[in-house]
């Protein structure tokens, strides 16, 4: 049998079926919190600086007081997936407002933020997964105006990934004023002759990590991209359409709203590009540059 996951909520380490959260916590009774997933390869953390600048975004547009210096989070993300099996995991962080005396919409004086993290497993999309592609359809956005903020309120987002899961696809595209900004639980790419395209960061959308990361290398191995704003008409002519996320990593779209997309088969951008993301992730797992960012 193997070891129960160890987890870490509010200064101390124990087994996930010993941390409790009291029922009048923020984050339970009003979806009060901000949240971060960190992929983890070969026990080193992925983009630690870049989820931390994002997590730190995140609190400061919802008001809630980093409840730790830039090392103490590092040290305890180390810990918890030294605590932890596997060599590559992901790391779940969750803090909230904290625990109020009383239910209230308004913010409560003297009050400590809930900090939790946890680990398990990492599960990327397995090769034949990523071979054949996914199918994804178009929904229009019902999500609030701060998408920017990386926050655990995702009701809306789990009502529209549903949505897409009983259409027989695997998310769905959001649309907002006749453009399409990202997925459900992903961010969104498309490839024009060659040309690798993307929506601008704004509050329409969140600020992937990993759809950082994916411009960088593009652009390092001469793959023209632009942040430019995607209408539906020109997703819908894209040669190829690509998802991205700490998990998905980037997965192509091979249909949408069940016309073929790329021939109905991934696309040679994708591949160049996917290759260079495993490229980077193997230089991570060996402790190479990439390491520290």
């Amino acid at each position: 049998m193997s070891a129960a996951p160890i987890v870490y909520l509010n200064g101390s380490y124990l087994p996930l079926e010993e941390a409790c959260v009291p029922v009048l916590d923020r984050g339970f009774l009003l979806g009060d919190g901000v949240y971060e997933v960190i992929p983890v390869y070969g026990r080193r953390a992925f983009r630690l600086d870049q989820h931390l600048l994002r997590l730190a975004h995140s609190l400061a547009a919802v008001r809630i007081p980093d409840p730790l210096s830039r090392d103490d989070w590092s040290q305890v993300i180390a810990e918890v997936i030294a605590r932890n099996a596997g060599e590559d995991q992901s790391v779940y962080l969750q803090v909230t407002r904290g625990v109020a005396a009383k239910r209230d919409h308004a913010f409560p004086e003297l009050i400590e933020p809930t900090v939790f993290l946890m680990s398990s497993v990492l599960h990327t999309p397995a090769g034949e997964v990523l071979e054949q592609g996914v199918a994804a359809v178009l929904c229009e956005d019902i999500r609030w105006a701060r998408c920017d903020i990386k926050a655990i309120t995702l009701l809306a987002n789990v009502l529209l990934r549903q949505d897409a899961i009983d259409a027989g696809a695997a998310e769905a595209i959001l649309v907002r004023d006749g453009e399409a900004v990202e997925g459900a639980a992903s961010n969104l790419f498309a490839v024009e002759a060659g040309r690798l395209v993307t929506p601008p960061k704004g509050p329409r959308l969140l600020p992937g990590v990993t759809r950082d990361l994916i411009l960088e290398l593009a652009a390092e191995h001469g793959v023209a991209t632009a942040e430019e704003p995607i209408s539906v008409d020109r997703l819908k002519a894209a040669d190829e359409i690509w998802l991205s996320s700490s998990t998905r990593e980037i997965m192509p779209v091979i249909r949408l709203d069940g016309q073929a997309v790329s021939g109905g088969r991934p696309g040679d951008v994708w591949r160049q590009v996917h290759g260079l993301y495993q490229d980077y992730k193997a230089a991570l797992r060996r402790g190479g540059p990439t390491a520290t960012g």
